[in-house]
């Protein structure tokens, strides 16, 4: 067998450098060998292991030399990709027919590398075997599906000289080639200088223009050909359906799907899949799945079609139902299925249906593939089991950037900022070039540290790595600035950048929200919605928590309304919760709970959550104890909830109810989150939890919160005992000074210079006291104290904070 891929590639150029005798053509074949029972079992076998039970019956009856079983057999053993097999009838045979040559040269191509195929044909130049325009075909087709565009020259050179000019099917192939290497404007060329074209010419140059993101430019090649004569079969419309997706071309891809109609081909699988997936992708998975079960007959294409239309469409909940459907009729699901089952899984943070298509790739034996194990990675992580996601990753064999890109982001979609970033670098010293994915994932991480040095490194990381410009990134960016406390550097690339996504300004609207500048937020609201750039739901819900955080109730209430009115957009539980939330923190409680009770949806977690939390602002029992009633049957295991009642009853003095929820949640095992909070010094992370002693410099810490606690007295600080966000319900004044804001504050007070701002980053709202307590500590040290908590940023600066004491 020729297997030397290892040496020195050949030249197709080249010339033979030594004679070779003329091989017969024409070889007498008895007539009794057509007839024998060996042959007509031949003819009769479709696997190779029955073609291999056979052969000792051809070697048996002595029939092994005819030439027509040695024929059969290449050509059988290089069908079923056996090219060893075929390799070992072939070398022996004396005198070879040209024929065998073309066979052999189609199954290297079929089943071997490009640099065997080319061996292959250059033994054949050797023996002086005349070529066939299917030799150069079959070339053609390996070297564009290995996206070699030198060698595709070389053989396109070959198929001038050998005559094959003017062959309307040699030169399609040349088409084809140079549209898979993706020189599509080399392909038009081709197909311009083609004397003449038939509808397989067209339907190639057709799908050359589809397949590399010209899809307007495909359509009106349909045009075209129709001018020329030619009439679009199933072939076409099958080719420019994608194209029509990808431009969101709804009304031409409903003229195409008439077309079909009058052509009588809605028959066809392939149509129909076409159809489905074209509808799907222009946002009519409804329409999709009428033609889905008004099918006939289905393949695994089809399914996986339909399947991956409701993923991408954002109801995983029936694609993982057609998932199971497609399971129960007996179908063989492939790794495309696999991945829209997990995706699926992955949206729904399903961990037990997860786990199901997890055991089922291993039952299948395709577990192994790598874009399984991507898609591996992606699903538990999204189903917080980071864990796994991390086993996975690490027995992944022949990791591709994909797989590094979805740990990265497991790490960072988790809060393990630190492990994605040290992964980050990890990759980068294996020499694995970092796309804007992986971009993203990093600089989401860092946005998560909150940490104004680290973004900066980021930034300029993303200019080294020549994605500066690219809009996904930048839209990172300036949410991570934002994050990071830079919201001004955060508007400055906002401004510098040539094209934005509705996704940039949705991080630019919700920054300035997140840091109580609403009048900015819906400024650059108002300049989207006259430019090109339409809103979504995101930038309402970005919009309405900006309202949200600065009392804007009224301007709430109005853009929440021109959702639907304006611009067709309709309010989902967030948008909902939203709004209970503006009207709840603004002390309009029984009008918010009136909102919730005229709802169009069931209302969810988070819209009772808004609820109970503006019920623990404003004190107000009556109202909190029928929130928590549904939260408690909604998320009876969320321990925070709980405690929010808990302090409600013991602002009212009411400690019986909070004995009974306290042994509520002692019954269930339930526990609240501790306060945590970060501030960054020397390029380390201190972490500190309310209570904590633990820290090397805890005793300094503790003193210096005494010494403050006595100079923000004189200034007029005033202890709220009653405010017991986060902490246990009886503790006293002596314990407020525990909180890990302050012991963040007190240790970032020691360690820093006079006049150095402190950055703080904290797990839970901050609660009322440290609110107080950190105005005066900002007016009596002269610093300026960044505090980003779970909702929004606090700058507080001179015995002021930004949110003007509304959060």
């Amino acid at each position: 067998m020729i297997t030397s891929s290892s040496s020195p590639p050949p030249t197709l150029l080249s010339t033979p450098t030594k004679p070779s005798h003329t091989l017969s053509q024409r070889v007498h074949i008895p007539s009794h060998v057509y007839t024998h029972p060996s042959a007509l079992l031949l003819e009769l076998s479709p696997t190779l292991q029955e073609l291999r039970q056979i052969l000792p019956l051809v070697l048996k009856t002595g029939l092994y030399n005819e030439h027509l079983f040695q024929t059969k057999l290449i050509s059988l053993f290089t069908k079923h990709g056996a090219l060893a097999d075929a390799v070992l009838v072939f070398n022996p045979i004396e005198p070879k027919i040209d024929a065998l040559y073309h066979t052999m040269l189609k199954g290297y191509a079929k089943f071997s590398s490009l640099e065997d195929s080319l061996l292959f044909f250059r033994r054949m130049k050797l023996d002086s075997v005349r070529n066939v325009v299917y030799n150069f075909t079959y070339l053609l087709k390996c070297c564009g599906d290995n996206f070699e565009l030198r060698r595709g020259r070389e053989i396109h050179g070959q198929v001038i000289v050998n005559g094959f000019g003017g062959n309307v099917f040699a030169m399609t192939s040349v088409v084809n080639m140079y549209a898979k290497c993706r020189r599509i404007d080399d392909a038009k060329k081709m197909f311009d200088r083609m004397p003449e074209r038939d509808l397989v010419a067209w339907n190639a140059i057709v799908a050359g223009f589809a397949q590399n993101g010209r899809a307007v430019r495909a359509l009106e090649l349909v045009l075209e050909m129709q001018e020329h004569g030619q009439q679009p079969d199933s072939i076409t419309v099958v080719t420019v359906l994608p194209a029509c997706a990808d431009i969101g071309g709804l009304r031409i891809g409903r003229s195409i799907h008439g077309y079909v109609v009058r052509g009588a081909l809605g028959s066809l699988v392939a149509v129909c899949t076409a159809l489905m997936n074209m509808y799907s992708k222009c946002g009519m998975v409804g329409v999709a799945r009428l033609i889905f079960d008004r099918m006939r007959e289905r393949n695994v294409v089809t399914w996986n079609s339909m399947i991956d239309g409701y993923a991408e469409s954002g109801d995983s909940e029936e694609a993982i139902k057609l998932f199971e459907k497609m399971m129960g009729e007996g179908f063989e699901p492939t790794d495309v299925t696999i991945m829209g089952a997990l995706q699926a899984c992955a949206d729904l943070g399903d961990l037990r249906r997860g786990r199901f298509v997890h055991e089922l790739a291993k039952e299948t034996g395709l577990e192994a593939d790598v874009s399984i194990r991507n898609s591996l990675i992606a699903m538990y992580s999204k189903c917080k089991e980071v864990d796994i996601a991390v086993k996975v990753f690490k027995n992944t064999k022949g990791r591709t950037l994909v797989s590094w890109n979805a740990m990265i982001l497991g790490y960072a979609q988790n809060g393990h900022a630190n492990e994605a970033l040290n992964l980050f670098c990890k990759m980068c010293q294996e020499d694995v070039t970092p796309d804007s994915f992986t971009m993203v994932s990093v600089v989401s991480a860092v946005a998560e540290l909150s940490i104004l040095r680290q973004a900066k490194w980021a930034h300029g990381l993303a200019i080294r790595s020549c994605l500066g410009r690219n809009v996904f990134v930048v839209t990172a960016l300036v949410d991570m600035y934002a994050k990071c406390s830079g919201v001004h550097i955060a508007r400055k690339l906002f401004d510098m950048m040539d094209v934005r996504h509705v996704m940039t300004w949705n991080a630019m609207i919700d920054g300035y929200g997140t840091h109580g500048l609403a009048k900015s937020a819906l400024e650059l609201f108002e300049k989207m919605l006259r430019g090109d750039v339409k809103p979504n739901g995101v930038t309402f819900l970005c919009v309405l928590s900006a309202c949200g955080h600065t009392g804007l109730v009224d301007e709430g209430l109005h853009y929440f309304n021109s959702m639907k009115h304006d611009h067709g957009l309709e309010p989902g539980l967030d948008h909902y919760g939203s709004m209970v939330d503006i009207l709840g923190r603004a002390g309009r409680l029984y009008e918010a709970w009136n909102f919730i009770q005229s709802m169009p949806v069931e209302p969810g977690i988070s819209v009772y959550g808004a609820m109970l939390g503006a019920c623990k602002i404003h004190k107000n029992v009556e109202l909190g104890e029928k929130a928590a009633e549904r939260l408690f049957k909604l998320e009876p295991n969320e321990g925070g909830y709980h405690v929010l009642l808990a302090n409600i009853y013991a602002t009212a003095s009411m400690w019986d109810k909070v004995a009974h929820v306290r042994k509520l949640m002692k019954r269930k095992g339930l526990q609240k989150t501790p306060g945590c909070s970060l501030v960054e010094l020397g390029n380390e992370i201190h972490t500190f939890y309310s209570g904590s002693t633990t820290h090397p410099q805890s005793k300094r810490i503790y003193a210096k919160l005494l010494e403050l606690g006595d100079e923000i007295k004189a200034a007029g600080y005033v202890p709220d005992s009653n405010s017991i966000h986060d902490v246990e319900d009886d503790v006293r004044e002596q314990l407020l000074n525990s909180h890990s804001e302050k012991l963040a504050i007190a240790f970032g007070l020691i360690n820093t210079s006079a006049g150095t701002p402190i950055h703080i980053r904290k797990n839970l709202r901050v609660c009322g006291d440290c609110h107080s307590a950190t105005k005066y500590i900002s007016l009596v040290t002269k610093r300026e104290i960044i505090v980003r908590d779970m909702q929004r940023f606090h700058h507080f600066k001179d015995g002021i904070c930004s949110c003007g004491d509304y959060w």
